[in-house]
């Protein structure tokens, strides 16, 4: 069984939920911020659409000075940019991921925090913050602007 395969399958489902409520948005719902000093819509969005790329790049051992570089580097400020960059950066990932043998899937690698996870172990995190960041942008949407996006989460 391919486990690499089966898990990247579950990240493709999250990112076409993602997508899915990016179409139902406006260029203005971006700029919503439900809480002081936390993100705005459009940067949570932002966020997603670099999850796939920047999270492989953790899972490939880069420095803090590397990611910092590659987030100062990118900005995805509308709804097109915002769903190119999540369809790119999952492309990215997936021949990435397919390309591991066992060995390599088996690899401890430590980000540069300090957390040592298998690069399998680093994928299924890949999943988790996905789901957890979509979840935000869900109760954002549907508590804060009352827009509930109809789109089931799990399927």
């Amino acid at each position: 069984m391919n486990f690499s395969k089966n898990t990247l399958n579950q990240i493709k489902f999250v990112l076409d939920t993602i997508t899915d409520i990016a179409d139902q948005l406006k260029e203005e719902d971006l700029k919503f911020r439900p809480t002081e000093n936390k993100h705005s819509v459009g940067e949570l969005f932002e966020h997603l659409a670099m999850i796939c790329l920047a999270d492989l790049r953790i899972a490939q051992g880069f420095s803090k000075e590397e990611m910092d570089t590659f987030y100062s580097g990118r900005s995805y400020k509308t709804i097109p940019e915002i769903k190119a960059s999540i369809a790119e950066n999952y492309q990215i990932l997936k021949e990435a991921y397919l390309g591991f043998s066992e060995k390599e899937l088996n690899e401890q690698i430590t980000s540069y925090w300090g957390v040592t996870y298998s690069r399998f172990e680093w994928l299924l995190e890949i999943l988790a913050h996905l789901c957890h960041h979509r979840g935000q942008l869900h109760a954002i949407l549907v508590h804060c602007l009352h827009k509930d996006p109809g789109i089931p989460l799990f399927e």
